[in-house]
């Protein structure tokens, strides 16, 4: 035989040496849950070893991500079910628990990257991305909303804007809104190919964000789709999206790679709550050795052209120096 591809593989060295896709902190975001009041930190029974800080904890956990190597952070809300409306306004109402964290990190943090999720879920009654009108999500009338929510976190401080509610023109509409009132600087990172997918469930256990009726399959996509995913990237690209983003991330690798061969932008994963709990729930049981099968995850989605990659093992994989 001439050809013997083994010859590469025979020691450390050389695998490393020929090692297509890398894997370092500066590819990582970590996504945090916040909750209201004071020195609280609660474990997510779905989710084991992940927390809802109240902002002191949170502020906590973020300097010692820093100190790992973390850079990058994607907050997201508990809210009181008091809090919540048909209309959300609790997003956008001035001195929210959000806007008081995105507000806390980058003063005691100016250096990380504080990236926002704008979207109605957490806030609405309904437990929708959009408002609802008779059983339909409005389409329209969910910009206004979603532009408010949009503003008032860059107006906290958020470095990149990441709308998850997959509404048709959110991008341009929260582009322009953003750029009329001062804030051409801040990014958007899109939620451009969002899957109605079973995989979300214990991210919803820890913001309580379940709809209460219906499902979301009007406006999140149809897991048999990639060209749709296509359609959706060419236009948030044209809208001025600085990031596009597919989740839940590891069934969809091939949404991954087809958006990243076919747009110059960076792409981002999400590896999301389910994912998260499937790899932990068969590690606690012995079925699977838990470094391993993170960091195959993780590369895995570097190899399909994932440039960042939200990942709730971000902060583990660091402290336990797997990356190492």
């Amino acid at each position: 035989m001439l050809i013997r591809p083994r010859r590469n593989r025979k020691s450390a060295a050389i695998r490393d040496m020929v090692q297509e896709s890398h894997l370092n902190s500066s590819n990582l975001i970590y996504p945090i849950f916040i909750i209201d009041g004071e020195n609280k930190k609660e474990e997510v029974v779905s989710m084991p070893g992940i927390y809802r800080f109240s902002i002191d904890n949170l502020l906590k956990e973020v300097e010692e991500s820093m100190n790992l190597g973390l850079r990058s952070f994607d907050l997201f809300p508990s809210i009181d079910e008091s809090l919540k409306d048909p209309l959300a306004t609790e997003s956008y109402r001035e001195g929210n628990l959000y806007l008081k964290a995105i507000q806390q990190v980058k003063k005691e943090f100016p250096e990380a990257c504080v990236i926002t999720d704008v979207a109605m879920d957490p806030y609405s009654s309904d437990g929708h991305d959009g408002i609802v009108q008779d059983g339909e999500i409005l389409n329209d009338e969910t910009l206004v909303v979603l532009a408010k929510m949009a503003l008032a976190h860059a107006q906290a401080g958020a470095d990149i804007i990441a709308p998850s509610d997959m509404m048709d023109g959110r991008i341009g509409y929260l582009r322009e809104h953003l750029d009329s009132h001062g804030f051409k600087h801040v990014s958007l990172m899109s939620y451009t190919a969002k899957y109605a997918s079973a995989f979300y469930g214990p991210f919803r256990d820890a913001l309580n964000s379940a709809p209460k009726a219906g499902d979301k399959k009007t406006y999140q996509m149809n897991p048999a789709n990639v060209k749709e995913a296509i359609i959706e990237a060419e236009l948030d690209a044209y809208e001025g999206a600085d990031f596009l983003m597919v989740k839940p991330g590891l069934p969809y690798l091939d949404v991954i790679r087809a958006l990243s061969e076919r747009f110059d932008l960076p792409i981002a994963a999400y590896n999301v709550s389910g994912e998260y709990s499937m790899l932990k729930a068969a590690s606690q049981n012995g079925w699977l050795n838990e470094e391993l099968a993170v960091m195959e995850t993780l590369i895995g989605f570097r190899r399909a052209g994932a440039t960042a990659i939200l990942t709730y093992h971000a902060k583990e994989v660091l402290e336990k120096g797997w990356l190492k």
